[in-house]
């Protein structure tokens, strides 16, 4: 692996590990306080909102509703996937590495082998 591609594999496991920075703080911001202070404002200029009286009235409430869970389950999923892919990145390093060690201990055997 030349030095380029040590690089490039260096700046995207910083990456990673910056997001996760991210993807923590912003999860421990949301105290159960802020999320009802949130819901409440949202829900007091959503009842505000003319459009959404059409809809209530019209009946798409529940499909706006099922939309936004939707959306939710669905940035689930995405964090999932990259903690997966995140953990089969570790897991191919690994392996990397151990194949390393392997060519390594087998070309310290056979030096011994044509020394003796």
């Amino acid at each position: 692996m030349d030095k380029r591609e040590r690089l490039l594999e260096g700046r995207y496991e910083q990456v990673q590990e910056r997001k996760q920075v991210l993807v923590k703080s912003w999860r421990e911001a949301w105290t159960p306080g802020r999320i009802v202070v949130a819901g409440l404002a949202a829900g007091f200029f959503m009842g505000r909102a003319e459009p959404v009286k059409i809809a209530v009235k019209s009946g798409n409430l529940m499909q706006i509703i099922s939309l936004v869970s939707g959306l939710f389950a669905g940035a689930g999923a995405q964090e999932a996937a990259d903690q997966a892919g995140h953990a089969a990145g570790q897991a191919g390093r690994a392996a990397r590495a151990a194949d390393q060690a392997a060519d390594q201990a087998g070309g310290a055997r056979a030096g011994e082998r044509s020394a003796a």
